[in-house]
Formats: structure tokens, sequence, C-alpha cells
């Protein structure tokens, strides 16, 4: 808890009016001046050492008072520190002036020595309520997110105990996935949706695509050679299943519509759906697929051809991106394949540096 007192910040071209202003706060506060408006700018924006409230006079040479009130609540340095203003203005106009541009009061002049008293200590009280707030709400909001990765490993987990060779191929999938939606911010399709609070529960959902194979049979999942027509059926499955395992949890949740699983569900259902229709388990064509899935489609084809797994080797990272080149269209949005094959260097360093235990005790 911080013991030392408040700073107040007196903003007056007249010394006799900052005289008199000191008087009567130097006890209670640490008091600073500013004859003029370019100065007090100069102290309000000094993270060091900045005021934690503002007594501003309006009528003064160079920037007026609500000129410096202006450019403080439009500076995210300062746009937080409550600004009165001491003024001889007293036309409705003038304070609504004042409070249009963000003063949180309005003391005129000639000015009285309790009102000043009274209205500095409402105000900082009232910042100080703030403040405490804004942090109790930083807290949880961290917390909550903290809660919401452990649930996602938690999730995702599961389904490395029922394959070991899943656990990199999460962690790859993952960068690549964010990697991809960051370059593609920029680009005039996807720079509507494609923020960064969007890329974050992007690369936090990753993780549980593939979370549906829990309930695949090992006879399956497991099989070391090509699946039948038959157990290719059960296998698409994983999608179906992965989405509703999820949509439980939502429920659990009490609120499905703006739960951060959302996206979860959405990339674990949709990310075998294709171009141009041939996917699964929908059938789902073109813009119709979720661009969430688009991308991991992307995401996951590449590290499976780049990766060794129970039926099959790897193939060359030269090799993986002829191919996906050649199901631009087909298989993948065109455009993320561009943008792949912009940043495929990345790619391939992901992989590099995010690799199978097998691979490590090879190495």
């Amino acid at each position: 808890m911080n013991l030392s007192k408040p700073t107040i910040l007196i903003v007056d071209d007249a010394p006799e009016n900052i005289d008199l202003l000191r008087v009567i706060l130097e006890g209670e506060y640490r008091v600073r001046i500013a004859l003029n408006g370019e100065k007090a700018i100069e102290l309000a924006t000094n993270a060091q050492n900045q005021p934690d409230l503002i007594l501003l006079d309006v009528m003064m040479p160079g920037l007026d008072g609500y000129e410096v009130c202006r450019y403080l609540k439009t500076s995210e340095l300062t746009r937080k520190i409550p600004i009165i203003f001491v003024t001889a203005l007293s036309e409705t106009a003038d304070e609504s002036k004042g409070f249009e541009l963000g003063a949180v009061d309005y003391i005129t002049k000639p000015i009285s020595a309790p009102v000043v008293r009274a209205r500095v200590k409402t105000q900082l009280s009232l910042y100080d309520q703030k403040r405490m707030l804004e942090e109790l709400v930083r807290e949880r909001t961290e917390e909550l997110s903290h809660t919401q990765d452990v649930t996602i490993i938690g999730f995702a987990t599961l389904a490395e105990f029922r394959d070991q060779e899943t656990g990199a191929h999460i962690l790859r999938t993952q960068q690549y996935v964010r990697i991809l939606a960051k370059y593609l911010m920029i680009h005039p399709r996807f720079s509507g949706l494609l923020n960064q609070e969007y890329i974050d529960l992007l690369y936090k959902s990753a993780p549980l695509h593939d979370i549906g194979k829990i309930a695949i049979p090992d006879h399956i999942l497991l099989k070391p050679g090509k699946l039948t027509p038959e157990e290719f059926e059960i296998m698409k499955q994983h999608t179906t299943l992965g989405r509703n395992a999820i949509a439980r949890a939502e429920e659990a949740l009490g609120n499905v519509e703006s739960s951060f699983l959302s996206l979860a569900r959405e990339v674990a259902y949709t990310h075998h759906e294709k171009w141009d229709g041939s996917g699964y388990p929908r059938g789902l064509k073109g813009d119709d697929i979720p661009l969430s899935g688009r991308l991991m489609a992307l995401a996951d084809v590449y590290d499976a051809l780049i990766s060794k797994r129970i039926y099959k080797g790897t193939i060359s990272p030269e090799k993986a991106e002829e191919i996906i080149q050649s199901e631009s269209g087909a298989h993948f949005d065109p455009d993320v394949v561009e943008a792949f094959l912009d940043i495929r260097q990345v790619f391939w360093n992901i992989a590099q540096n995010i690799r199978d235990p097998q691979d490590k005790q090879g190495a």
C-alpha cells in the first residue's frame, strides 16, 4: 500500500492563485506547479512522477486549459488522471465544455478553501477506488487466462495419453497457426477478423483440434497400416466427437456463446473440411469453412507430412511445400497457401525447434 502523500499539479499563470492553492493544499498533499499549459503537459507526462490529480486554470496564454485537458485525455499515459478546472468562467456552457473534454469537476473563482479541500479529497478517493477496481479486474483477468490455459492443457494431455506422437505435434501446430494468422492480419480478406484477441484465442484453442481422438479405438488410432474404408469412417468421427466433448464443457461453464472454448470447438469440428467441399464431417466449401478450420487444416497437414508416424515415414520440407501448393484451391484456401509459402522457412524452423521425442533420441 502506498502511504505517501498524493501529488497535486496546480496549473495557473497567475502566481497569486498558485500561492493561495498551495496554502490550502500543501499540508495534506505534495504540490507541483506549472505556470503554463506546455509545462503542465511536461509534468503530467513524466511517467516517473505523475500527479494524482490536476487543478487546471482555463484562461492561460499559449495553450489554454481546454487544450491541455484535451491533450491529456487523448494520451494513454495521462487520460486517467482526474482534472478539476479552477476558473473564473462560470457559465453553464463553459462547465459543459470542460466535462465534455473529460474533467471530473469544476471550481469557480474566487475559490473557497473548504470547497477546494472537499472537491480534491472526493476526487482522489474516487480515483483510488477506480485504480483498486482496475487492479482487481487485471488480477481476475490474469487468473481467468491461467485457468483457460490449464483447462486446455488438461484436455490436450488426454489426447497425448492415447497417442504419444501427438505431444510435439500439438506444440508445433499451435505455433504454425499463430504465425500464419499473424502474417494474414493485413490481408484484406482476413483483416476484419484477425485481430490480436482472436489470434490469442486461436493459439490457445489449437491444441484441442484432435481431442476427439481419445474416443477412437486403439486398433484404429494406432494401426500401423492403411485404414480400411470402414475404419476410416470411424476415424473421421473424431471431429464430431471432439466438438461434442468441448460443447459439453462449454455447457458446464454456463455461457456457451461467450466461452473461450467456442473457437476450440470450431477448430476441432472443421479442421478436416476442404476448400473444394470434399472434406468432412459436413463437406463445407470455401468461405463456409470457418477461418480457424482453414488455418488449422494447413498447419495439421504440413506437420503430418514432415513427421514420422506409425503408418508413414517423413518427407522433406520441400516436398511438403510442393504438396501443399498443389492442393491450393482443392484442400486449402489459396490465400492461406500463399501466405504459408511466404513464411515456409518459419514453419520449418518451428519444426526443428520442437521435435518429436524419438527424433531427439536419434539426433
